[in-house]
């Protein structure tokens, strides 16, 4: 496979006209990712905000999310889309874009995003969405789960210390006074059981080892660049 995350394929097996992007939080993966999505014409596709979506209608019926079983069907009841761009976000018809980054989905979506009925609903609407045209879709398995036969794969990452920065940032712009400590502290925790095993291991690396996923370090790097390094790639 290409350390450059493309023209990777087993035998027979056709590439998708897609690019996957994986990665830890605060790596600059919806920032790129639009961008790149927006220059090649292609949907982009947050795999995040759609857990979100489900976190928000359980919320709004009451349902326990500690329910695996009501919360599936919830999930099951739900219709979410994207618009054209794939920037706004429709649950049934509606756009919850803004809804779905509130502080309470923000607590409880971790409830939906490690469900595995959950998980194998979307991951199932996801490879969908990708079927119908060409995607970049982002998230923490997209490489190794929901789209292995992407024909372009990266792996973005940055230091604890600029994500837990940029982060605070856009907590900050959005009212949320948050210590940049507690976020520090946060990102780290996450690493630690990120990295140990799953899917965000397995790609990162597949990316060390230059296995089909290419590995770029967005810490010194503006949004405008880091899209840039991905699509000079893809070429």
């Amino acid at each position: 496979m290409s350390a450059a995350g493309n023209e990777s394929r087993t035998d027979g097996e056709a590439l998708m006209e897609a690019v996957a992007i994986d990665g830890p939080a605060g790596a600059g993966k919806s920032s790129v990712a639009k961008r790149v999505a927006a220059r090649r014409g292609f949907l982009y596709v947050d795999t995040g905000a759609m857990y979100r979506a489900v976190t928000l209608a359980a919320i709004s019926r009451n349902v326990d999310l500690q329910d695996p079983e009501a919360l599936l069907a919830v999930a099951e009841s739900v219709d979410i889309s994207f618009n054209a761009s794939g920037d706004r976000l429709l649950l049934d018809g509606t756009d919850v874009s803004a809804e779905i980054r509130g502080p309470e989905v923000a607590r409880k979506v971790r409830f939906a995003a490690r469900a595995p009925e959950i998980r194998a609903r979307l991951v199932k609407m996801q490879q969908d969405l990708a079927g119908k045209r060409p995607v970049v879709m982002e998230g923490r398995d997209i490489a190794t789960v929901v789209l292995p036969r992407a024909r372009w794969k990266f792996f973005l990452t940055a230091s604890p210390e600029i994500r837990a920065s940029r982060r605070h940032s856009e907590m900050l712009a959005a009212g949320r006074e948050i210590p940049f400590a507690e976020i520090l502290a946060d990102i780290q925790r996450r690493d630690a059981s990120d990295y140990q095993v799953g899917p965000m291991k397995e790609a990162l690396d597949l990316a060390r080892a230059g296995q089909g996923i290419a590995l770029i370090d967005t810490s010194e790097m503006t949004p405008e660049r880091a899209a840039a390094e991905l699509l000079a790639r893809m070429k």
